[in-house]
């Protein structure tokens, strides 16, 4: 089994084997982070390959001086590029997702990123951000989970930087509404 400091640097040489290999180790991880945005699954796949197609032909700006890190920069670079090719994917269709389920064979696709008790979590958490109108849940998934600054958030979206905040503002009110109307008194401070 190669290591990542060996299949990028045969991706840096557009080496097919290597290309395959990274393909194959992300695109779990891609698909999911693709699926926030766009809930039915032939077009979120259809978006990965757009992303990795985009990723594979930019592959020489992806820099990391540190070896150390060079997973977790990727990785960051990669769900960077898995986002914008999403909300993309959205502008084309007026910033509306599609309403789909979210298909259970979505969350077997492996990804390391997270242990088991993350990944109920996240698929429950997933569950109530379905429930937010699109722009909110576009905003929330940009900052909350992809980690974009508002001004990042902004810029992508053609938005100011206020209606990104309160865009995620609402969301959270919003998602604290659904999550206590199915459980109680949860709260969502830590988000």
């Amino acid at each position: 089994m190669i290591g990542i400091a060996q299949i990028i640097s045969g991706c840096l040489k557009q080496d097919s084997r290597c290309q395959k290999a990274l393909y194959e180790k992300y695109y779990g991880y891609a698909l999911k982070i693709v699926f926030r945005y766009i809930y039915h699954y032939d077009k979120a796949v259809d978006v990965v390959n757009d992303g990795y197609v985009k990723l594979f032909m930019k592959f020489s700006t992806f820099k990391c001086e540190n070896e150390e890190h060079l997973e977790k920069m990727f990785m960051g670079w990669l769900r960077q590029i898995m986002v914008n090719t999403a909300i993309d994917a959205l502008r084309k269709n007026d910033l509306m997702p599609e309403i789909g389920g979210i298909a259970d064979h979505v969350w077997e696709e492996p990804d390391r990123s997270a242990n088991a008790d993350q990944r109920v979590l996240y698929k429950e958490l997933m569950i109530y951000v379905k429930k937010l109108p699109p722009v909110y849940r576009i905003v929330f998934n940009m900052f909350v989970i992809d980690g974009f600054t508002h001004h990042e958030i902004a810029e992508s979206l053609c938005i100011s930087v206020g209606t990104s905040k309160s865009n995620l503002s609402k969301a959270r009110a919003l998602l604290q509404k659904f999550i206590n109307k199915d459980s109680g008194a949860i709260e969502l401070c830590s988000i």
